[in-house]
């Protein structure tokens, strides 16, 4: 675990790695919001034989991105970095800091169409949280970690191997790249020392491919 304080030594978030060996960035008051984006799918035969209507509207990116601007025009304090990930979008609230556990967190949730996995983890660890780096099977890296603690000398030294395995491979991905900023300009300043450690850590600026 890496621990990321602020100018006064106060701690304002940590590092750490989930089980599939991840970096994860966690932040009790700054809010990170994650849509999720169904994976485009083919019609089936019989649509496109009888020209069958989809069950459901697809959510699109475009879509998404619409939701979260019609809603900052109705919120106007509210400012917002949008980013593009792999499987959707991941949203940066800049302007304030917020509770996790608060009923304002979950109506943003709703209103925005957060992912309910992503609900759940910032629920259950009272956090709001960010994947900082690729994810390995992604970029290539089949096999999975060691889990910490570990349980002998042997595991930890198979997890350092892991680690230097997925660390090369990861360096030719990102993990999210910058679509555009909306609304309030007004940047918080404990927001901004966070935005600064996951814009680095995930590559925004990098053009590559994300994983």
């Amino acid at each position: 675990m890496q621990e990321i304080k602020n100018n006064a030594g106060e701690l304002a978030a940590v590092i750490t790695r989930n089980s599939y060996g991840c970096l994860v960035l966690n932040t009790a008051r700054v809010m990170f919001v994650d849509v999720d984006l169904p994976e485009p799918k083919s019609p089936g035969l019989f649509s496109r034989l009888f020209g069958k209507p989809s069950a459901a509207p697809v959510v699109t990116e475009s879509s998404a991105l619409a939701k979260v601007e019609n809603w900052t025009r109705n919120n106007s304090d509210w400012g917002w970095r949008i980013y593009r990930t792999r499987a959707g979008l991941r949203l940066l609230a800049t302007h304030a800091l917020f509770d996790p556990e608060a009923a304002a967190s979950d109506g943003v949730f709703d209103a925005l169409g957060a992912d309910p996995l992503y609900r759940q983890l910032c629920t259950t660890q009272k956090c709001y949280r960010a994947r900082l780096t690729p994810k390995p099977w992604r970029c290539g890296v089949r096999t999975k970690p060691e889990r910490w603690p570990f349980l002998d000398a042997r595991a930890e030294k198979h997890f350092q191997k892991w680690d230097a395995q997925y660390q090369s491979f990861a360096a030719g991905w990102a993990t999210c790249e910058l679509v555009k900023e909306i609304g309030n300009d007004t940047v918080h300043p404990a927001v901004q020392l966070i935005l600064a450690v996951h814009d680095q850590m995930t590559r925004v600026e990098s053009k590559l491919q994300l994983a």
